[in-house]
């Protein structure tokens, strides 16, 4: 007899109706606990750091052991090293996702391929580090310089940005492609056109995940392209440059007496980076996902 009125109370209206409810409101308390750190973190970073933003700060050199002075230098390496990886990661990882999701056979293989990606993407920075130490700077003889910096970041991206890529070309529903084909269309004509254009909201979100995680790294930069001062900006991928993760490191840890205003004005100024390239990303996206056909 309770069973039964246990399963009545389930049927009830009202019960289901406070049972979403409840389910509401957990949702948003998880959700609020948490955005609460994230907001608190930013809020204190501005607060901080917004009275040593200037044009002086952005656009000059450093000076007086870079105790005055503008971060310049930095903002130009981030951007180097941040364009170099994209040139060197971007078209692999979408190669390698297109290969995977629409022309590799599903086998021990492949599976084992993919399997290695997720554990590369797992694999800590410092590891990263090292390796382009090891092959980039001594073995290939590049030295401390853009290009291996560069590289470096691009082999440390590329799980990311083929994990997604291939994640979003699956999700482009196959009736799309068996159109295409029976309309005469190559498999790459079908691809280069149809499955390309409609993942590309989701190619986009890996592609600048990868390069956000890019652009705020410090090890890898640290063994392969950092520079603790330049007092010139970089003329060839084989120079040394400084960055803004690894200049926010030194005056943060090894500048003493460095004023707390320049150490948050730095990380403010990365914050703002790594923002504008996400809203890059939702525009893009965006604007990518209106025109989708499905």
């Amino acid at each position: 007899m309770s069973t039964l009125t246990q399963k009545r109370t389930r049927k009830d209206p009202k019960f289901r109706h406070i049972t979403q409810q409840g389910g509401y409101l957990l949702l948003a308390l998880i959700t609020l606990i948490t955005i609460t750190p994230i907001i608190i973190i930013v809020s204190y970073i501005i607060r901080q750091g917004a009275s040593a933003i200037s044009l002086e700060f952005i656009f000059g050199f450093p000076t007086n052991g870079m105790k005055d002075g503008g971060i310049f230098p930095a903002i130009v390496g981030t951007i180097y090293l941040t364009v170099f990886t994209a040139i060197f990661a971007v078209p692999l990882g979408i190669g390698a996702a297109i290969y995977l999701s629409e022309y590799a056979p599903e086998n021990r293989w492949t599976r084992s391929i993919r399997i290695a990606i997720i554990n590369l993407a797992g694999i800590p920075s410092v590891v990263y580090g090292l390796f382009g130490l090891g092959l980039f700077v001594i073995f290939i003889n590049l030295g401390t310089s853009i290009l291996a910096g560069a590289l470096t970041l691009a082999i440390m991206t590329l799980p990311v940005i083929i994990s997604t890529s291939e994640e979003s070309l699956r999700s482009v529903p196959q009736s799309f492609r068996v159109v295409s084909i029976s309309l005469g269309a190559t498999k790459w004509q079908t691809i280069r056109r149809i499955v390309l254009p409609q993942s590309l909201p989701g190619v986009t979100t890996g592609v600048i995940l990868g390069l956000v995680r890019a652009a705020g790294e410090t090890a890898p930069i640290l063994f392969t392209v950092a520079a603790f001062y330049l007092p010139s900006l970089p003329t060839s991928p084989l120079d040394s440059t400084m960055a803004l993760p690894y200049h926010l490191f030194v005056i943060s840890t090894q500048v003493p007496g460095m004023p707390v205003e320049i150490q948050f004005g730095t990380a403010l100024v990365l914050l703002v980076f790594v923002l504008s390239m996400q809203l890059l990303a939702t525009l893009i996206r965006s604007r990518a996902r209106a025109k989708r056909l499905w």
